[in-house]
């Protein structure tokens, strides 16, 4: 990578830490990266409001492939001392994504000045953290013909620099899961005069293990109590309501289905020994990540092409990514650039993505571009 668009990205990585926003709020971020671009390079750019992409054209009669990165930041409070540290109290980019799209910056950047074969389309994406980006953005594929997407995510407690990947699931589809319960109040001393959700809550989280059973289940799966929030502070009153949320994940979408199913189920069974009213509902939902085969071998070509250190992941990363709503879409594949072995892990306090591996994520882009 040339040495000056590599210094732009840092600086531009370090801008981006500055100033981070949260999903759907990333105006600031999404105008700077456009001015970046337009500053840096002849590409075209198109605007779609939250998001936007840019374009390197090869020709009419050439292969269209993508490249995406994300931009949002967590609601988390900066508290190590960097010299570009978040300005914005109880917001930070605690998961990389300003290294994401510094990278692919950097990406743009060495295209526009060397050429390319393909025309190749630089996505930045809103909103990963929530999943709510990508399904906006999905519809980019179909009408740019795009017939394979790439993209990378740092992970720490893997070597610095090193390009790991595997085929198939690399994350798991997962979802948030609201259970909300309705009965009667009473007064404390006469609990049968009211309707409590209490014991119905507990009875769908004691059946969570038997649901999430290796014996029960193909792949993994999960189900984590978040919170649990029934009745009021008052000892005088039996509680009248309760939420029960969830996390539910898997490695295959159609266990997750079926969790969901179960859950919904024994909800509704609950809910009518007790007199209660329930109702059940969803947000941040990711789908299954799945790499396709032939995608993921480009990537291992490359890596080894390039000399970085390629590792064959033997199971799938637990966390989820909106990546996977594209390749429902297309061929394509995401692997993992490593932040090193010891490296503080994503959202935590500690965490300041590595501006080392910069280069890293823009040699592989390359290679890929030139496959």
């Amino acid at each position: 990578m040339d040495a000056k668009n590599l210094e732009l990205c840092k600086q531009l990585r370090h801008d981006l830490h500055r100033h981070p926003e949260l999903s759907n709020q990333e105006v600031w971020t999404k105008q700077h990266l456009i001015s970046f671009l337009k500053a840096n390079t002849s590409l075209e750019i198109v605007d779609n409001g939250l998001w936007f992409y840019a374009i390197y054209h090869a020709g009419k009669d050439k292969k269209n492939i993508a490249f995406r990165a994300d931009f949002d930041a967590l609601p988390m409070q900066e508290t190590i001392d960097l010299p570009y540290a978040s300005q914005f109290r109880g917001v930070s980019h605690k998961c990389g994504h300003d290294g994401h799209a510094a990278s692919l910056a950097g990406f743009a950047l060495e295209i526009d000045q060397q050429g390319a074969d393909k025309n190749i389309y630089f996505l930045f994406q809103h909103a990963e953290e929530t999943g709510e980006g990508a399904v906006q953005c999905a519809s980019f594929i179909r009408e740019h013909n795009i017939a394979e997407i790439f993209a990378y995510h740092n992970l720490s407690g893997m070597i610095l620099k090193s390009v790991n990947i595997i085929d198939g699931t690399c994350f798991c589809a997962s979802k948030g899961m609201t259970i909300h319960m309705d009965g009667s109040p009473a007064h404390a001393s006469e609990p049968e005069k009211g309707a409590n959700p209490a014991f119905a809550i507990a009875k769908i989280i004691d059946s969570i293990a038997g649901l999430i059973s290796p014996e029960n289940t193909k792949g993994m799966v999960l189900c984590t109590v978040i919170q649990v929030n029934i009745g009021e502070k008052a000892f005088g009153v039996s509680a009248s309501s309760g939420d029960l949320l969830l996390t539910i994940r898997a490695l295959y979408e159609p266990e997750l289905d079926k969790l969901q199913k179960s859950l919904e189920d024994i909800a509704l069974v609950q809910a009518e020994k007790y007199n209660l009213k329930v109702k059940i509902s969803f947000n941040d939902g990711f789908p299954e990540t799945a790499n396709d085969k032939q995608s993921a071998d480009k990537i291992r070509q490359v890596s080894k092409a390039k000399g970085f250190q390629l590792i064959e992941m033997q199971e799938a990363f637990r966390a989820s990514e909106d990546f996977g709503y594209y390749l429902k879409q297309t061929r394509g594949a995401i692997c993992f650039i490593g932040n090193g072995a010891d490296y503080p892990p994503l959202h935590s306090f500690e965490y300041d993505f590595p501006d080392e591996i910069i280069e890293t994520a823009v040699e592989l882009f390359k290679g890929l571009a030139e496959l």
